[in-house]
């Protein structure tokens, strides 16, 4: 059996298909198809208020595209869920009900609240005991949850992404708040680990890592950020081997990871490489399951 997700972030756009594999009593899910492709709806929404006819026409290009695949695979159930800069699109609702009328995707805009469940879901199986705090960068906005001995209990979402803080348009204040919630709910006297989720912190791990350990430090992130920003985005591009997309956003969304550990006082990240994607697909097979 086949099933996917369809994630239509500020940045990008993302599609998974995932094939379910039985061994016993444990079921796991293998990827057969990634395409991800960067549509910038954020760049619209952040400076214009809403996504321009030129952009929902790619949009919708890229859901026919995607449609097909669906159908290549034989897929037996998908989701569709659209995060912060389609819900605060003034026209998003719209864009959605055409999408759906003329490629039969239908679209969830789901809230900030909504986003981090579906993230936690997966990203809390790679958790042990002890306090960690997962930190979630999209485009458009930033999660932000607390866990003690796998159980969450703080989150919040900022209206903090890398498009954003690269647009100038970060929400007002939101560095000052990021950090008062950061110590309104931290427990400074346990030891704290971070949790990175997202693409900017998935290529992060990569351009850093020399072993197979899953986790690097504050230090080698703050490094590797910085060696990044001493090239131009062409030579991001040509030398580093970065898409276009991620070259210009990779050193804001770093920015964030940083800043948040140190607010946190966590000395390591672990990168387990979930994300939304992820979380819907597992939502989609408890729901085939039914």
């Amino acid at each position: 059996m086949k099933i996917a997700a369809i994630d239509i972030g500020s940045n990008a756009a993302r599609l998974q298909i995932s094939s379910v594999l039985h061994d016993g009593g444990y079921t796991s899910f293998k990827k057969v198809e990634y395409v991800r492709f960067p549509l910038r709806l954020g760049h619209d929404v952040f400076n214009f208020g809403s996504i321009t006819p030129e952009s929902e026409a790619r949009t919708v290009k890229l859901m026919q595209c995607y449609k097909l695949l669906l159908e290549l695979h034989e897929v037996e159930g998908y989701m569709a869920c659209a995060t912060s800069a389609m819900r605060e699109s003034a026209n998003g609702e719209d864009i959605v009900e055409r999408i759906a009328a003329s490629t039969g995707i239908q679209i969830h805009i789901i809230d900030g609240t909504r986003e981090a469940q579906l993230i936690n879901n997966v990203v809390v199986q790679a958790l042990e005991d002890g306090q960690y705090l997962h930190i979630d960068v999209g485009g458009g906005s930033t999660e932000l949850n607390i866990y003690f001995n796998r159980q969450k209990i703080a989150t919040k979402s900022f209206k903090i992404g890398s498009v954003r803080l690269l647009e100038g348009k970060e929400s007002k204040g939101a560095w000052g708040k990021m950090e008062q919630w950061i110590e309104d709910n931290v427990d400074s006297l346990e030891p704290i680990v971070a949790v990175g989720t997202g693409g900017n912190i998935s290529k992060l791990f990569n351009l850093v890592s020399k072993t197979a350990d899953n986790s690097t430090s504050l230090s080698e992130l703050k490094l590797i950020r910085d060696y990044i920003a001493s090239f131009s985005q062409e030579v991001r591009v040509n030398k580093l081997r970065l898409n276009a997309d991620r070259a210009d956003v990779i050193i804001p969304a770093a920015d964030i990871y940083t800043s948040v550990m140190k607010w946190a006082g966590a000395d390591r990240i672990l990168v387990p490489d979930l994300g939304l994607k992820d979380g819907i697909i597992q939502l989609v097979y408890e729901k085939l399951k039914k």
